[in-house]
């Protein structure tokens, strides 16, 4: 199976078509049977790759998170997560599967076991969801790996995201997104691409979260997006998390194909055809004016679906804080969230000034 040895070439060089990702999320993890049906249909539909999540319910949330409010309903994340556990093996085979398939197999992962299980496999790529963009010491590992790496930087400033790119420096691309399930297709904001491209030098693409199979991936393409990836299920009222978000084999292969018809247009027929097919208007409000920032539908989730540093168990006043009582995970809706993760080393040797409840996000004030 092809190896990415340079994200940079193999994007950027101009007779390559766009990469298609399709997003298996956890829909995979329900049994081989049911990934092997997501994997063919996704080859059918026209995908270049699949994606899964290397789930670890420990790395992601406390137990204390609570249910939260998905596009799937209403979700005990923790459990959910707990039932996607699999053991190297199963990853084994899903990825055997899609290379004999002719797929590349890219992993999303979230703390250390999720990593050591893609070193295991030897996997081409190493994928990094937009909410473990300031996953710090997570980052650092995957940078010694030096594989190529897909940075998702939904629910970011140009802040987290520069950060981000000052740890891992080489081999890297950029998908803009927006964590917001469903997004309104016009927060998306598709003029940041060049942007994002010509600031920080990366190949860029864009990870799409809306419901229209066609709308944001062909604009994407007119602002030079080399990248696009869609969830993807056999039935949108299936078990996964983003299964009502995500496009049916059907739905993806029209995607596919718009993708392939904007790549081999000129850009002035590609921006008339958008604008004769959308209407100049609906298009404009999906192109934006190209400013990075958090877009309204993801603002009040910045502190909560970011990374930050929690007590994995209660605190007594004076215990040392330490790996074995906090870890930087996701604080979701129902926990309250810490310091960035970035401070993790500092705070670490330090004694508790108080007494902190399990699920608490570490302050400074918690520190003696």
């Amino acid at each position: 199976m092809e190896q990415f040895i340079n994200l940079h070439e193999r994007l950027e060089s101009g007779d390559c078509p766009c990469f298609i990702i399709a997003e298996l999320g956890t829909g995979y993890a329900q049994d081989f049977r049911y990934a092997r049906k997501l994997i063919d249909a996704a080859k059918k539909a026209g995908a270049d790759c699949i994606k899964v999540q290397i789930v670890f319910a420990d790395e992601i949330v406390h137990p204390l998170s609570g249910v939260i409010p998905l596009p799937s309903g209403k979700i005990a994340l923790y459990e959910h997560f707990k039932t996607c556990e699999k053991k190297l093996d199963y990853y084994a085979r899903v990825k055997e599967h899609a290379e004999q398939r002719g797929l590349l197999f890219l992993c999303s992962v979230f703390g250390r076991k999720s990593l050591e299980i893609a070193k295991e496999l030897d996997v081409c790529m190493i994928k990094v969801a937009s909410p473990e963009l300031n996953h710090y010491p997570l980052l650092k590992e995957i940078a010694h790996l030096n594989k190529p790496v897909i940075l998702s930087s939904g629910v970011s400033t140009l802040d987290d995201i520069k950060k981000a790119l000052a740890v891992i420096t080489q081999n890297v691309a950029l998908l803009h997104c927006v964590t917001s399930y469903p997004t309104p297709e016009d927060e998306y904001n598709l003029k940041v691409l060049p942007s994002l491209k010509a600031l920080l030098r990366v190949p860029v693409g864009v990870s799409d979260h809306t419901l229209d199979p066609e709308l944001i991936p062909t604009a994407a393409i007119m602002c030079g997006a080399k990248i696009v990836e869609k969830h993807f299920t056999l039935c949108k009222q299936g078990a996964a998390l983003d299964d009502p978000i995500a496009l049916t084999g059907v739905e993806f292969e029209r995607m596919v194909k718009a993708i392939r018809r904007a790549e081999a247009l000129p850009l002035e027929d590609l921006s008339l055809y958008l604008n004769q097919t959308y209407g100049r208007d609906r298009i404009n409000a999906v192109l934006g004016d190209g400013i990075k920032r958090l877009a309204a539908s993801e603002k009040d989730n910045y502190n909560t679906t970011r990374r930050s540093v929690l007590a994995l168990t209660t605190i007594q006043k004076g215990e040392v804080l330490s790996a074995q009582n906090i870890a930087p995970l996701r604080s979701e809706k129902n926990l309250p969230s810490g310091l960035s993760p970035e401070f993790l080393s500092v705070i670490c040797g330090k004694k508790a000034s108080r007494r902190i409840p399990a699920g608490k996000g570490i302050v400074w004030d918690d520190i003696d």
